[in-house]
């Protein structure tokens, strides 16, 4: 039935309101100027059926049965995680806008031994942050705000846990972020993964959620960093091993981006 609602939500997104329709085919052409107008018209209509999927599926987590949503969601190995919390370490988990990243961190409470902890920006609506708090952490999750999350660290350093963001977050030039190419553009990143890995001794994970099929993903999980090697200074390779397995992700399957976000809306400032 949820699904049969997606498929006018669907219909009301892609021919009604044509939502950030624009910025959806722009992101497009720039990320695969080798497709044709016709291929990257099907592609945002591919996204636009995808993103319709992802709405109803975060309807449904708000009544959800645990037993259902890790059905749904399989990780297909918890081990990379696992050894990390055998020796006592809070882990970096860095995920991203694709797939149904509203799913990554509710189900990753059910599947991990350690506590999950997803860092976010509070909605500016009263009720629209009060209802996805409560999404979110119903399964027993926390969520840490933004501009508090040096603090909580500091604060909860040592526990236990995994410490999950979504990293493809555009960053601008005041945040002094990490230029690169990604996607065919000039992007940039922000850079507390290596700073907060460095000074808390943090092993690194990439978090790729794709889906199976319709109502049901997989997570697999690669390290990128160890928490001990040591680091160089004034780089970061941490970043940009995220990029380089985001990008992959996403030429696989396309569809399953988050194409109305407007990623690529800074510039690098050039002296």
């Amino acid at each position: 039935m949820l699904y049969a609602v997606a498929r006018g939500f669907y219909l009301l997104l892609a021919y009604v309101v044509r939502y950030r329709k624009r910025v959806v085919l722009e992101n497009l052409r720039n990320s695969f100027p080798e497709k044709s107008g016709a291929e990257i018209e099907k592609l945002a209509h591919q996204f636009y059926w995808h993103f319709s999927q992802v709405m109803v599926e975060v309807i449904k987590l708000a009544t959800m049965p645990a037993a259902e949503l890790k059905r749904r969601v399989l990780f297909r190995n918890p081990e990379v995680l696992e050894r990390h919390f055998a020796n006592q370490r809070t882990v970096l988990g860095l995920s991203s806008h694709a797939g149904n990243w509203e799913w990554v961190l509710t189900s990753g409470a059910l599947w991990l031994s350690a506590h999950t902890d997803g860092v976010y920006k509070p909605l500016s609506n009263p009720f629209f942050e009060s209802f996805m708090y409560r999404l979110r952490t119903r399964m027993g999750s926390g969520l840490i705000p933004m501009r508090d999350t040096l603090r909580d660290m500091v604060q909860r350093k040592g526990e236990v846990r995994v410490v999950s963001m979504l990293s493809d977050q555009a960053a601008g030039p005041e945040d002094r972020p990490y230029w690169t190419t990604f996607m065919n553009q000039d992007a940039g990143f922000y850079t507390s993964t290596e700073r907060l890995a460095t000074r808390f001794r943090c092993p690194v994970v990439y978090v790729s959620i794709r889906r199976l099929r319709q109502g049901y993903y997989e997570i697999v999980l690669t390290e990128l960093y160890d928490g001990d090697s040591p680091l160089p200074a004034n780089d970061f390779p941490l970043t940009a091993a995220f990029v380089h397995q985001l990008e992959q992700d996403i030429r696989l399957f396309p569809p399953d981006y988050l194409w109305t976000h407007r990623r690529w809306k800074h510039k690098r400032v050039t002296e």
